[in-house]
């Protein structure tokens, strides 16, 4: 580990807001990238840069000096894949020596989770950039399960009896901290962040006080419609549960325990 200044993207989200709370904690000087400076957090030993993902100037300039930078991923759009690759060649650019990826578990070219698709390609365009990196494949995110659930207290997917190994924010967060305390050990490492165990959303309804129906993809389509969202964000959220039905998300790792020495949190210890 050394004195190096390190840059956080995400910031001012729920993910990236948790590393850099983090490593201002343990005394560790960062720059945060955020798209307004106004609403970085304060936060001791840490300053903020502008550096939208798709200003490829601005980012450039803000990464300017970065040793290592966490990379969050921009928000769902449908242009989210252009932003990265814009923020990634900024970083070689600006001579940045290491990226952390915040990536999604079993990305691939052929998910069936879609947007786990956009992470496989913005890990291939870190990797022509030849950048060093490091991939942190995230499980879904079991903070959010209780979401699921509608009004009704029902939550509605055609996962079938497939299992997904949800992680905690917190857990990503401790590793996410571990790595770029000590980029070099982790250099060129793809690392599966999952929990525990692997639940069947009819287990995860138990958890959270509801019950679990499991539509048909039809029905999944129909019973989002009257959100009146863009086909790709429907095909996103339907994808979800089809990818946990495949069993794409039920794999369990100790990459957790390894990365950070405690076990990782159960759905049920998370939400209690």
């Amino acid at each position: 580990m050394s004195d190096q200044l390190i840059g956080v993207t995400g910031a001012t989200g729920q993910l990236g807001g948790r590393v850099a709370r983090r490593l201002a904690a343990l005394g560790v000087r960062q720059k945060l990238l955020v798209r307004d400076v106004a609403r970085a957090p304060q936060l001791p030993g840490a300053e903020a840069g502008v550096a939208p993902f798709a200003d490829g100037d601005a980012c450039r300039a803000a990464l300017a000096g970065l040793d290592t930078v966490l990379m969050v991923s921009a928000s769902e759009t449908p242009d989210r894949v252009a932003q990265h690759r814009t923020f990634i060649d900024a970083a070689a650019a600006a001579g940045v020596r290491h990226l952390v990826y915040i990536s999604f578990f079993g990305a691939a070219p052929d998910a069936t989770f879609t947007l786990a698709r956009d992470h496989w390609a913005t890990e291939q365009h870190i990797r022509a950039a030849g950048l060093p990196a490091t991939f942190l494949r995230d499980n879904l995110y079991a903070d959010f399960l209780p979401m699921l659930a509608g009004a009704d207290r029902v939550i509605r997917g055609p996962a079938g009896d497939g299992r997904v190994a949800a992680v905690a924010q917190d857990d990503i967060a401790d590793a996410a901290v571990a790595v770029l305390r000590d980029p070099g050990a982790h250099a060129g490492r793809t690392y599966d962040l999952t929990g525990p165990e692997a639940l069947t959303l009819g287990e995860i309804a138990a958890i959270v006080g509801a019950e679990y129906h499991a539509e048909t993809i039809e029905e999944a389509y129909a019973s989002r419609a009257s959100y009146g969202a863009p086909g790709w964000q429907v095909d996103a959220w339907v994808s979800t549960y089809t990818a946990i039905a495949a069993g794409e998300l039920a794999g369990v790792t100790t990459d957790i325990s390894d990365l950070t020495g405690r076990p990782a949190t159960s759905v049920a210890d998370l939400l209690a």
